[in-house]
């Protein structure tokens, strides 16, 4: 299986995938604590450097970037000082940014961590949560209309600040349906009710139980809360567990062991998987290689610390050393 694993990789770069989704801005800001606040009783950061890196939407923009995809992508961003670090960072990876809608009454989303002693010690979120207004999403439908028939897949990244909506994901179903390419969505359980019709899902169980309306234990509820969603959303349907792998629910169930040898950091791992399992499956893969590669990239990234990637290299010598 390695060796066809290898091949459709060597396709990646043949790739054009299109990435629709709610656009951040991270920044890890590095330091060393030694003493105590003399303002209140917290740690002092003495700051050493800080790092932006691209986050939500385009972090799964990035993972593709880094296995040689021509990637495109669709989202909202201010026109402020963080948007221009973001650009900067998308077009010096080769990311396709003309896509991108600029709306002066909306800040660019920034969610900065500060690190210190190898330990995160605060999150400060910059948010927006207000749903787009009719003219950005009328311009977000257009530049849907003109970029899906030019690319292979489509990968909805929702995090749930306002550009995932019914107009918009309607225009995506039906545009992919009528061109043939394929739809996968990481989900906001808020958004539940959108989703109807794509190819793929892939919540982590936490996001799955919540819309399924199932709660308790991850190991009794599990088969239950697939089985519900699959039958709502009609199609296929990958639940994320973590150190527990993942399970697919599709015309049968069946459970894909992590390939993580040690977790650092989940940070974006959910947009790993995602990036990997929809440009595997556009590179003619079936299901259950598609989630093992993407599995390997996983296991890549929480071993790194921060919002990261995984590259073809990383993936190839992952798998050697996979006995």
């Amino acid at each position: 299986m390695k060796e066809n694993l290898i091949k459709i990789m060597s396709k990646f770069k043949e790739k054009k995938v299109l990435v629709v989704g709610d656009i951040i801005l991270d920044k890890y800001v590095f330091g060393d604590v030694s003493r105590v606040s003399p303002e209140a009783p917290i740690p002092l950061v003495d700051v050493g450097w800080e790092n932006y890196v691209p986050g939500g939407a385009a972090n799964a923009a990035n993972n593709l970037a880094s296995l040689g995809v021509k990637v495109s992508i669709i989202g909202v961003i201010g026109e402020d000082t963080h948007a221009e670090i973001l650009l900067n960072k998308l077009n010096s990876r080769k990311i396709r940014t003309d896509l991108l809608i600029k709306d002066a009454n909306r800040r660019t989303i920034l969610k900065e961590r500060v690190v210190a002693n190898n330990q995160q010690l605060l999150r400060i979120d910059y948010d927006v949560k207000d749903t787009i207004n009719e003219e950005i999403e009328e311009e977000a439908i257009k530049k849907i209309k003109q970029i899906v028939p030019e690319i292979d897949s489509v990968i909805v990244s929702d995090y749930g600040k306002g550009l995932i909506n019914k107009k918009v994901m309607d225009e995506l179903i039906r545009l992919c349906k009528d061109k043939n390419k394929y739809l996968v969505v990481d989900p906001k359980p808020e958004n539940k009710e959108l989703y109807k019709g794509v190819n793929l899902i892939t919540p982590n169980y936490e996001e799955a139980s919540q819309m399924a309306e199932v709660f308790g234990k991850e190991e009794d509820n599990i088969n239950k809360v697939g089985n519900k969603l699959r039958e709502k959303f009609d199609s296929d349907l990958l639940i994320t567990r973590g150190p527990r792998g993942m399970i697919l629910f599709s015309d049968e169930v069946k459970h894909f062991p992590t390939k993580a040898r040690e977790v650092y950091d989940v940070s974006g791992a959910g947009d790993t998987v995602i990036s990997i399992l929809t440009l595997a499956l556009s590179s003619g893969a079936n299901m259950e290689e598609a989630i093992t590669l993407a599995n390997y990239a996983a296991g890549i990234v929480v071993n790194k610390f921060g919002t990261s990637t995984a590259t073809t290299i990383e993936i190839e010598k992952s798998m050697k050393n996979d006995k």
